[in-house]
């Protein structure tokens, strides 16, 4: 008889046989993942999947099973799942070669690359995404994408230089939460710091532009760096999201410190040049960054982080913080 398991972890008895099902296919645990679904049949693993935030990945079907509905069943479970966590459109990434089984789950593409397909449970999802975004016609647009996490000094110097050389400018802050500063008090907070340069539009960067979702290596420690995939995101931008906004110039920080956002830089500047997207990456300011800050801050010293940040900042860290250190 098969059972459907739902599972926060994979039970040590199906702990062997979930790691082979996975190899089979190529893939491999990513971890990240809210539950997982196993549907076995008396001692056999026939399928199994995981959801991790908005993400369906790590769908496996053991061959033996093919083209019995394993994999429907499985993935059908886990859209439900989403659907009770509030995500009524889960993401879901695959090999091109499995992106037509995937398509009549009810998905549709998203971006591909040479070897991973994004889909979406919700049809022209990234065309709802861009309709409301601001696409000026006339002159040269260029582009920042910052975590702003929070808003420095720094973030304001990459964002000034751009003005100062594009006629436009649109800045998308990453949209993913977690850590001391909400996502919506972040994008606040580079609309306040950046209120007085007139050619600079602050939008939110969604599920489309630096996240979890696109290119969840950016959120992994460091040490994880290496497993780092930010080709779909480039893809996606450079294919899809600059064509529709007039984005023709892309400004990114020198960055000395994170490997996987170094190797980010170095990618973007293979790659979005190939889609006619000029890449110009602006030396670092001394000694200024957001880790310096949120250290400063977990340090319980408010005052030393003022030289670091525009002044719509540290008046924000002195309403939220003056009183004790913010939580991790």
């Amino acid at each position: 008889m098969r059972e459907l398991l739902l599972c926060k972890a994979v039970p040590p008895r199906w702990g062997t046989a979930y790691a082979a099902l996975l190899a089979e296919g190529g893939l491999r645990d990513e971890g990240h993942a809210d539950i997982t679904a196993l549907l076995t049949e008396n001692d056999t693993l026939l399928g199994c999947g995981s959801l991790g935030g908005k993400v369906i990945r790590q769908v496996a079907v053991s061959p033996a099973a093919e083209g019995q509905g394993v994999c429907a069943r499985i993935v059908s479970a886990l859209v439900q799942e989403s659907v009770k966590r509030n995500v009524p459109y889960p993401f879901l990434f695959t090999k091109p070669q499995n992106a037509r089984l995937f398509r009549s789950l009810g998905f549709y593409p998203v971006a591909e690359t040479a070897d991973m397909v994004m889909l979406c449970r919700q049809r022209d999802a990234l065309g709802r995404f861009l309709a409301p975004l601001p696409r000026c016609q006339e002159g040269v647009t260029g582009c920042v994408v910052c975590h702003a996490n929070p808003f420095t000094r720094g973030h304001l110097h990459l964002i000034t230089t751009a003005a100062a050389q594009c006629d436009h400018v649109l800045v998308f802050v990453v949209a993913e939460g977690g850590g001391p500063f909400p996502a919506d008090h972040r994008l606040a907070l580079v609309r306040e710091g950046t209120a007085h340069l007139n050619n600079v539009t602050v939008c939110s960067g969604g599920d489309f532009l630096v996240s979890r979702t696109t290119f969840p290596a950016y959120f992994l420690r460091d040490e994880q760096s290496e497993d780092a995939r930010c080709d779909l995101d480039l893809t996606l931008f450079g294919q899809h999201i600059a064509p529709a906004l007039h984005i023709t110039q892309r400004f990114v920080g020198e960055e000395p410190f994170s490997p996987t956002t170094a190797a980010y830089n170095r990618r973007m500047k293979e790659m979005l040049p190939t889609y006619g997207i000029s890449v110009t990456e602006i030396p670092r300011l001394e000694n200024i960054s957001a880790t310096a800050v949120r250290r400063l801050l977990a340090e319980g010293r408010l005052a030393d982080i003022q030289p670091l940040v525009p002044e719509t900042t540290y008046a924000y860290c002195q309403r939220h913080f003056g009183g004790h250190p913010p939580r991790p």
